[in-house]
């Protein structure tokens, strides 16, 4: 039995709200309301992006993209979903059609400059300019290695493990945003989920 006084509820409905009360707004001509929302969700839609292409500068590029192509469309925008869930959709495929762009696995080729061995997960494809003390470079080994892995999921997987066990969206979310069936994305997050275990026994 659903409780609507159960915190979390009450959140997403005010969120939502707040959301249709700022697209209302610019619609009426407030571009202010536009930069609201996109100040609202830049870094939950940068850091998904992030963990899909596994390059800053790609993940900043596919961000910026999204947001282009939400003001855009925002107009259009009808409520037949949250406008969380529309925007991760439309981050989701602006990520998909990079990453099987002619241009962008022709970058990917030239970016990976440390070949992998099978499982063994090594640091570096990421560069990290920034000097990083002794006592935090395992943790940056480890995230890196984490990254790499998720990165070598097939694009479904990584897809909705991303979407579940980083963004913490649920499963009817999830296959709203990809148009994959529930059943199909518990069963594409438990095969992804395993795969990386595997991969990581070692490293974490």
């Amino acid at each position: 039995m659903s409780n609507d006084n159960d915190p979390d509820i009450i959140n997403e409905t005010q969120g939502t709200e707040a959301d249709e009360a700022l697209i209302d707004a610019f619609r009426s001509g407030q571009e202010s309301a536009f930069d609201s929302l996109t100040l609202k969700y830049k870094d939950r839609v940068f850091n998904m992006c992030y963990r899909m292409m596994g390059d800053y500068d790609e993940a900043n590029d596919c961000a910026q993209e999204t947001f282009i192509k939400v003001y855009r469309a925002v107009g259009g925008f009808r409520g037949e979903s949250s406008f969380s869930t529309w925007l991760y959709r439309i981050a989701v495929n602006t990520c998909k059609s990079r990453l099987t762009s002619l241009k962008y696995l022709f970058f990917k080729r030239m970016l990976s400059t440390n070949p992998t061995d099978g499982d063994n997960f090594t640091p570096g494809d990421i560069p990290d300019e920034r000097f990083s003390p002794e006592h935090h470079l395992q943790k940056r080994q480890q995230d890196e290695a984490i990254q790499r892995a998720i990165r070598s999921l097939p694009l479904q997987q990584r897809t909705v493990v991303i979407l579940r066990d980083i963004e913490g969206l649920s499963y009817d979310e999830i296959a709203s945003i990809t148009g994959l069936k529930s059943g199909t994305v518990k069963s594409k997050i438990a095969r992804g989920r395993q795969t990386l275990r595997e991969r990581l026994r070692a490293v974490i």
